[in-house]
């Protein structure tokens, strides 16, 4: 739903937060060098300078091109430019070769977002429409998600340097301890899933619905790294038993061995992990992340015929999910704000799905194809970003995102 007027939000409230979050990103290039912003680590990344300059993009062509009186350009050419993937818009350049961008330069960048951020606030001041406010509304959850992706992408520029550099402003990555693994049980029966509160909401979550959930549960706690160096003291990475036959072939081809940010220490059968912090020791209590799907179903795979009281261990579904989330979250550690959790489900449409009208229509229906879901959110998700409804979705082998599992096992 692009329009929300039911939380009676004033136009105060929202200005307020297109300015704020507009804000959040400029200040995650603190203590950045321009070459940090510019680089890019792999063509499933983008540079820092390119996510800036996207999200402005956004509101320049979807906001003020459709709304303002008099509308300019600061640059046409920056709508090929910075266009992600908006077919009906217009050309776009090369994904892979975003980094070859040297200009505009950062300041130049800077500047445009400046202007474009008045001209927004100016159209909400004098022309507060139904379609405006929404579209705004978009473009700061839009914004919200390329602040999490500006840091995940950086962390793999990072770790692509030898240096192993730091980002001097981070604050570092939540705390864990591991508790005995618990299983949390849901009776059977027909549940409601999908979007149907009060507030904002992508397209891909709604209409709800209602599944059938046969008797299951859901461990309480994230895999730990613990848990993950027995899956590889034991082979789990050379023995095929486990893997899907493409986890397999990605597997061998890619030659994985570990969790992507994990480094052997010279000399030792210990690990260390990187993080926007930096090199660190491998905490085994913390929740193994940078994972792929693959790695985590065959994990499930491994567990089940492994580890005590795992038997009949697998991912849960992403209603699963979402239903012990709605209505068991406080019995579970770190279903949100820590990792994305993969889940077995494809990223489909839901029964009944529409697409939204007008250019926001391509935003994620085109999207729903090779793709599995995850649920939850990250330690780098914007507050107030996630809730139960909420679908993100990656291929199977993606891992640079902060990706982890929990385990479901059927009663």
């Amino acid at each position: 739903m692009l329009l929300d007027t039911s939380k009676g939000e004033s136009l105060e409230l929202l200005l307020e937060l297109f300015i704020s979050s507009r804000k959040y990103s400029t200040q995650l290039i603190s203590g950045l060098t321009p070459e940090d912003c510019q680089s890019q680590s792999m063509p499933e990344a983008s540079p820092i300078k390119w996510h800036l300059a996207h999200v402005t993009w956004f509101y320049e062509v979807m906001v003020l091109k459709q709304f303002e009186v008099n509308f300019e350009f600061w640059n046409p050419q920056y709508a090929v430019l910075f266009n992600s993937y908006y077919n009906l818009i217009g050309d776009k350049h090369p994904r892979a070769q975003r980094g070859l961008l040297t200009r505009p330069g950062l300041d130049e960048v800077l500047s445009w977002r400046a202007n474009i951020d008045k001209r927004v606030v100016h159209l909400l001041t004098t022309q507060p429409t139904p379609e405006i406010i929404g579209l705004v509304r978009l473009g700061i959850n839009h914004e919200q998600q390329h602040q999490e992706l500006m840091l995940t992408d950086l962390q793999h520029l990072f770790f692509n340097n030898s240096l192993y550099p730091s980002l001097s402003n981070f604050k570092g990555l939540n705390k864990h301890s591991a508790k005995k693994m618990d299983w949390i049980h849901l009776d059977p029966g027909l549940y409601s899933v999908g979007f149907n509160e009060l507030g904002f909401h992508f397209d891909n979550e709604g209409p709800q619905h209602k599944v059938y959930i046969q008797p299951c549960a859901l461990s309480k706690g994230l895999v730990t790294n613990d848990d993950w160096l027995r899956f590889i003291h034991s082979g789990g990475y050379n023995d095929s038993r486990w893997w899907l036959d493409e986890g397999w072939a990605w597997v061998q081809r890619e030659q994985i061995q570990t969790p992507l940010y994990w480094i052997q220490n010279q000399n030792s059968e210990s690990f260390s992990e990187f993080s926007l912090s930096g090199c660190l020791p491998l905490e085994g209590v913390n929740p193994v992340r940078n994972i792929s799907y693959f790695e985590a179903d065959a994990y499930a795979s491994w567990a089940n015929k492994n580890v005590d009281h795992h038997l009949g261990v697998r991912l849960p579904t992403e209603f699963e999910w979402e239903v012990f989330a709605k209505t068991q979250a406080h019995q579970f550690e770190d279903m949100f704000q820590c990792l994305w959790q993969w889940t077995s489900s494809s990223y489909s449409a839901y029964p009944g799905y529409r697409p939204w009208s007008g250019l926001a229509g391509e935003y994620n229906g085109k999207f729903m194809v090779n793709q599995m879901v995850l649920r939850g959110s990250s330690s780098f998700t914007v507050d107030g970003h996630s809730r139960p409804s909420y679908r993100n979705f990656f291929p199977a082998q993606a891992r640079w995102q902060m990706t982890g599992l929990r385990l479901a096992k059927d009663l």
